[in-house]
């Protein structure tokens, strides 16, 4: 089978002080009918990026619900991530050169994982274009019968995929009964297989990640990475990317630093195992950062940041950017605004949904602008402290972990009642006609 991912039990009854006793007795009542069921996430990675950190804590949310939910990871190789990063980008807008032999990688890599695949669930979750092939060759092999309950979720913003790649994915996601999106219009017109559902990811309160932690402890964190807490500092989190900007968000601080010389930067870079242009973009960033000592570049894998160092850099910074030129969603937004901090963000994907232009940060087109509202709130700490905290009210109605699960339930309720099963036996090109349970 696929590698399966553990995650840390959570109790669903921790969230009624955050989310209200009305919140918590309607996901009960939502799940009454679906306790006992089985449910599937597959995806590329089990960390480093806004999937894996969403799964850490819907998997184990759902099992204490009595869903009987599992995580697998499929199986990869370099050369398999060197094309779904590709892939990634073509879906985003950027224009790659694709050659047979690239596709038929991503067609070994869904076949191999298809082949590994068993065991018997009323509901897959397929995560992104790393393994949407999956249901394909389960199918051909009859393996599944029908697709009515595989979901196919999406996180990218797919506005301007580019044709090409669009067109090699396509015929792959017609045998999905569901196709999910962050966003409506997200959505391609020419995906007319599967029923469209638009669910917005949204945070764990509880996690590591996002818990409040002390002054002290905010400070002991900022030292121990020679970042002067004493000092003001702009912070982005993210993976290390052209999407994400990191050029533009060194240039906006350039322009900055002549006003305020106090002024840090600091990048907190999240590698993932999925993604092998973080490490050149790293450098290139680097280079351009021309030695200046207040700037601070931080990628996890060499430096042990984890969850609650993220925590104290979000929970310290005076102003967090998501300085992103694409953005399916963006997480890194969603928790800054839960410690209450304003967001400069970029003018693309889910970033809208959350920074709201003079209410909970400001959105920006260009490193110039970003340059302006990151310096008057650095200027204006009342304000900012006030943009953060109609920040934080904002991701408490609608984007914390209780909502995303009312969501879910409410995806399960509305499929079709014959469910399409994975049959409990390996996968065989010699299995037909597999039966689904009623």
């Amino acid at each position: 089978m696929l590698t399966q991912v553990s995650t840390s039990p959570k109790s669903f009854e921790d969230y009624r002080p955050l989310v209200g006793d009305e919140t918590i007795d309607e996901i009960q009542r939502l799940v009454e009918p679906l306790r006992g069921s089985r449910t599937l996430h597959v995806n590329a990675t089990a960390r480093g990026g806004g999937v894996a950190e969403i799964l850490s804590s819907m998997v184990p949310l759902m099992n204490d619900l009595g869903v009987h939910t599992e995580w697998h990871v499929m199986e990869g190789a370099p050369e398999f991530y060197q094309v779904t990063k590709a892939l990634h980008n073509s879906l985003q807008g950027m224009e790659m050169e694709w050659t047979p032999e690239m596709w038929e990688t991503w067609k070994h890599y869904n076949l191999r994982s298809a082949e590994l695949m068993e065991g018997d669930y009323d509901y897959v979750v397929v995560h992104d274009p790393q393994p949407a092939g999956i249901l394909h060759y389960l199918k051909e092999a009859g393996a599944v019968s029908g697709g009515s309950k595989w979901v196919w979720r999406c996180h990218i913003d797919s506005t301007n995929a580019q044709p090409e790649a669009w067109n090699l994915l396509l015929p792959y996601l017609g045998d999905y009964g569901t196709a999910m999106f962050t966003l409506k219009q997200f959505v391609k017109r020419d995906l007319t297989g599967p029923r469209i559902r638009v669910i917005p990811p949204a945070i764990d309160p509880l996690s590591e990640k996002n818990i409040p932690i002390s002054r002290d402890t905010i400070r002991e964190v900022l030292t121990r990475y020679n970042v002067d807490p004493d000092r003001p500092f702009m912070l982005q989190a993210s993976r290390m990317d052209a999407w994400k900007d990191p050029i533009g968000v060194l240039e906006s601080y350039q322009l900055i630093k002549p006003s305020l010389p106090a002024l840090q930067l600091v990048f907190l870079v999240a590698i993932a195992d999925d993604d092998p242009e973080g490490w050149a973009y790293l450098d290139q960033v680097s280079a351009s950062a021309g030695g200046d000592p207040d700037v601070h570049i931080l990628p996890n894998l060499l430096n042990g940041i984890g969850d609650a160092e993220v925590n104290a850099f979000q929970s310290g910074a005076q102003v967090v950017l998501q300085k992103s030129l694409r953005e399916g969603f963006g997480l890194a937004v969603t928790e800054a605004l839960w410690k209450g901090r304003p967001v400069v963000g970029g003018r693309a994907g889910g970033i809208p949904l959350q920074v709201l232009h003079g209410k909970t940060g400001y959105l920006v087109s260009s490193p110039e602008e970003c340059a302006h509202w990151t310096l008057r709130l650095l200027k204006e700490p009342d304000k900012a402290d006030r943009l953060g905290m109609q920040g934080r009210e904002l991701v408490r109605k609608r984007f914390l972990i209780t909502r995303y699960l009312q969501d879910y339930l409410k995806l399960y309720r509305s499929l079709d009642r014959r469910r399409s099963r994975l049959h409990s036996a390996a996968f065989s090109p010699s299995v037909a006609g597999a039966t689904g349970r009623a």
